[in-house]
C-alpha cells in the first residue's frame, strides 16, 4: 500500500492540479489516502500562491466525484454491504439521522479533518436516498469550505500549516459547521414561518 501511496504522490506532484483532483478522487472513491490530498495541496500553494483557487478548486471538484461513486454504490445496494459490517442497530440509527438532518448530515464530516471517518456518511447518503442534487451540495459546500480554508492558511503558514491544523483543524470545522447548520436551521424556521403567514 506505501508504494501505491508513493507512486499517487508522485503523479499527483507532476501533473499538478489534475493530480490533485485524481489523489482526491482515489481518496473519496477507492482508496483510503489520509491527509495526502491536504499535504499536496498544502504544498503546491505554497510553491505557487497564484494558483491557490485552481489547486482548491481541482480537490474540491475530484472529492465531489470519488463521493458520487460511493454515493451510487449506496443507492445501487449499499444497504446490504453497510448491514454486513455494522450491526443492523447502528445501521438503523445511523439511517435514521439521515432522514432527521438531510444532508447536514453528510456537510459536517466532509468538512472535518482526517482521520475523521468520512466514506460511511457518504455511502449511507444513497442508502437513506438523499437527493442527489442535495448531496453534490452538500460535498461542495464541505469540501470547498475545508480545502480553500487550507489554501488560505497555507498562504498564511506555509510549511506549518499541517501542524497548525492538526492543532486546530477539529475545533475550526466544528464551529464553521455549527455557524452552517444554525443558518440552516434560521432558513428552515423563516420558511415555515412565512408558510404560515401564506394560509
Amino acid at each position: 500500500m506505501g508504494r501505491i501511496v508513493g507512486w499517487v504522490q508522485s503523479v499527483a506532484l507532476a501533473l499538478g492540479a489534475p493530480g490533485l483532483f485524481l489523489v482526491a478522487f482515489l481518496d473519496s472513491s477507492v482508496l483510503s489516502l489520509p491527509e495526502i490530498n491536504d499535504l499536496l495541496l498544502i504544498w503546491m500553494v505554497t510553491q505557487h500562491k497564484a494558483r491557490l483557487v485552481l489547486y482548491a478548486a481541482s480537490a474540491t471538484l475530484g472529492s465531489i466525484a470519488g463521493c458520487l461513486v460511493l454515493y451510487y454504490v449506496g443507492r445501487k445496494g449499499g444497504d446490504a454491504l453497510v448491514r454486513k459490517r455494522f450491526s443492523s442497530a447502528s445501521v438503523e440509527r445511523a439511517l435514521a439521522t439521515f432522514q432527521r438532518y438531510g444532508v447536514i448530515a453528510v456537510l459536517i464530516p466532509s468538512l472535518l479533518p482526517p482521520p475523521a471517518p468520512f466514506k460511511i456518511f457518504v455511502l449511507l447518503a444513497g442508502v437513506a436516498g438523499i437527493g442527489v442534487s442535495r448531496f453534490v451540495l452538500a460535498i461542495a459546500v464541505g469540501r470547498g469550505l475545508r480545502y480553500f480554508g487550507e489554501g488560505l492558511l497555507a498562504l498564511r503558514y506555509g510549511d506549518q500549516t499541517m501542524a497548525f491544523i492538526q492543532a486546530n483543524g477539529k475545533t475550526m470545522s466544528l464551529a464553521v459547521a455549527g455557524v452552517l447548520a444554525a443558518g440552516l436551521v434560521g432558513y428552515v424556521l423563516w420558511r415555515t414561518a412565512q408558510a404560515a403567514k401564506r394560509r
